[in-house]
């Protein structure tokens, strides 16, 4: 039996053991007598001939042979048992265990358990000699934050190599390893100096590390200037007629899944969902799609289905871009001939070819560029560098576009969230022409919403005929930005200010519709698969969290229509406070109490839905 198969044991089911032991030594010692044994004389403790005394220390004494529990001995626990998979450890180095827990630092360390040892325990166990505690489960983490959530986790994970980069592809930006070629300061260098950094609030809050970078850092790998997908070219036919409704719907080019064009559905109805207070406000949208065209004979609005909505960038944000670029205001709706080489911009998931559009400025900023969405890209500061006129400035856009400046990218992209007017703000003296930045923006693309409605049996009456309406439910959550102040997303932040305009008209007794007030759509081309399984009769379990559960209301109105399947669906809905988040309180149909199960995380049973 080894030494951490005793001391693993309770201090009482020790002592038997060792009681055992000494008096199956006694009694055979009586029947065999010891010979050729060196004798062992203790001070104070004189002993017969041929007797051997144990020794006396702090934990035993010769006329005690059992020990007494030790006061300075660390209390050693059995190790977790270990698994072959792969672990979430953030170290690179190999997995240890630590077997002993000591506040000595000289203290001496348990070496890791060997075969024979879990097999001694076994045995000491089965004969009820040792009794192991069970261990305790490990506790559930419940976060809603990304992991990784700086980039300090990011470089952890990746390696010293960069040979774990495919674990954290989606917000890698596959060049490379973060610190291949770092800069490293000259020990010889007497001249160094570091660049000046602009001294603005916008380029404090990226939080660069720029680290020993001077003007005459040399810098390597520098991404080459992007080509110019696109130009500018004057509008000479003045017989041409062009009508822009860039602050209702996108223009004819942006085209979801040609040839369908993007609808504009008529906002009949919205109101907000949650209570004054919640964290994530939420709010319930009815829209008018009675003039919606026909795609094919067997496309409609289905339970479960989804609607892309094409949201356009705020008009502040878009103004903003101007004057920071220097563009007149004159210019800026004026109509031009937009020339692309290639590729599907400007429209979503048109055919990728050459194109020649009449459009203006404002119309691409609004409806055809991201401008908030997506992180910094190293063609974006490429661009920049190139027109930069301040060398400081310039310097570190080219850093940022380099193998040396690799680390600072990559804090870039996977630290808090940037919008090009942050970047523009931070580099005041950059103003690249709008072709040369627009070549280098991501395409803005549609937010889909799933329906919270069966719209197979959804009807407005307006004193004529019968309104097809379709509902949805959109969720707002804000987070700080640069200045200090809210950032909501492109989609949710659109919606927003729809349904705030048709909540106030309500308020103050106007009928929402004389406002005509316009929603950019086009029907999902993509089925939710649950709908399918609600045309069964089987019981149904519908489990989710916030707004997810929107299109459950939907599938609970469809089941409900039918007599054969009554109390075969519940809903587990998993929410922070029912009293300031719940959603779609009351509208569930009958006996709503039997079919809807509420778990609260901040109130209540402060439980999730994985625990119901």
């Amino acid at each position: 039996m080894s030494s951490l198969s005793i001391f693993a044991m309770p201090f009482q089911k020790l002592t038997r053991l060792v009681r055992k032991v000494f008096r199956h030594s006694f009694s055979a010692s009586a029947a065999t007598p010891i010979v050729n044994m060196p004798h062992t004389h203790l001070e104070g403790h004189p002993q017969p001939e041929g007797h051997v005394c144990c020794p006396e220390t702090s934990t035993s004494h010769p006329n005690d042979p059992i020990p007494i529990e030790p006061k300075d001995i660390p209390h050693i626990q059995l190790p977790p048992k270990i698994n072959n998979q792969p672990t979430d450890s953030l170290n690179s180095s190999a997995t240890s265990l630590n077997y002993l827990s000591s506040s000595n630092p000289e203290s001496p360390t348990t070496p890791a358990t060997e075969p024979h040892v879990d097999n001694d325990l076994e045995i000491l166990k089965d004969e009820g000699l040792v009794a192991i505690d069970p261990e305790p489960p490990e506790a559930r983490r419940y976060s809603d934050q990304p992991i990784p959530s700086d980039p300090e986790e990011v470089r952890k994970i990746l390696g010293e190599g960069g040979e774990n980069k495919n674990l954290i592809d989606k917000v890698c930006c596959g060049v490379g390893c973060c610190k291949l070629e770092a800069l490293e300061l000259d020990p010889k260098s007497k001249d160094h100096v570091p660049v000046v950094v602009p001294d603005n609030e916008a380029f404090r809050s990226l939080k660069l590390k720029l680290g020993p970078l001077s003007l005459d850092s040399k810098l390597t790998r520098t991404l080459e200037l992007p080509d110019e997908i696109m130009s500018f070219v004057s509008l000479t036919d003045n017989n041409i007629t062009f009508q822009s409704t860039v602050q209702k719907h996108p223009p004819r080019f942006v085209t979801p899944h040609p040839p369908f064009e993007v609808f504009s559905a008529k906002v009949h109805h919205a109101r907000e969902l949650t209570k004054a207070g919640a964290e994530k406000r939420t709010y319930h949208f009815d829209l008018d799609v009675t003039d919606y065209p026909e795609e094919s004979g067997t496309v409609d609005f289905v339970v479960g289905g989804a609607i892309g909505v094409c949201a356009p960038n705020p008009e502040e944000v878009v103004n903003e871009v101007f004057e920071l670029l220097g563009i007149p205001r004159f210019v800026r709706d004026k109509q031009v001939v937009l020339k692309t080489t290639g590729g599907r911009w400007p429209t979503i998931w048109g055919d990728e070819m050459p194109r020649e559009l009449i459009t203006t400025r404002r119309e691409l900023l609004t409806w055809c560029s991201d401008l908030q969405s997506y992180p910094p890209s190293k063609p974006l500061f490429r661009v920049l560098a190139e027109y930069a006129h301040a060398p400081n400035e310039k310097k570190i856009l080219q850093y940022l576009a380099s193998a040396q400046g690799q680390a600072a990218f990559c804090d870039l992209r996977t630290g808090p969230h940037l919008t090009i007017p942050q970047i523009l703000n931070a580099f005041p003296s950059s103003q690249p022409p709008l072709n040369r930045l627009i070549s280098v923006l991501s395409t803005l693309m549609p937010r889909f919403y799933s329906l919270s409605q069966d719209p197979m049996i959804s009807c407005q009456r307006d004193g004529s005929g019968c309104r097809r309406i379709i509902e949805m439910a959109v969720t707002v959550h804000e987070t700080p930005n640069w200045r200090g102040g809210p950032r909501k997303g492109v989609g949710s932040g659109f919606m927003e200010r729809v349904a705030q305009k048709a909540i106030a008209a309500t308020n103050n007794g106007i009928n929402p519709l004389t406002l005509d007030l316009r929603v950019p759509m086009f029907r999902g081309l993509m089925a939710n698969p649950l709908a399918r399984e609600f045309c069964m009769d089987g019981p149904m379990m519908l489990i989710g969290s916030g707004v997810g559960i929107a299109p459950f209301r939907g599938f609970v109105h469809r089941r409900l229509r039918s007599d054969n399947i009554t109390n075969k669906v519940w809903v587990v809905q998993g929410i922070r406070d029912s009293l300031l988040d719940e959603i779609y309180s009351g509208d569930w149909g009958v006996q709503e109490d039997k079919i809807k199960t509420i778990v609260q995380s901040r109130g209540g049973q402060h439980e999730y839905v994985q625990d119901a």
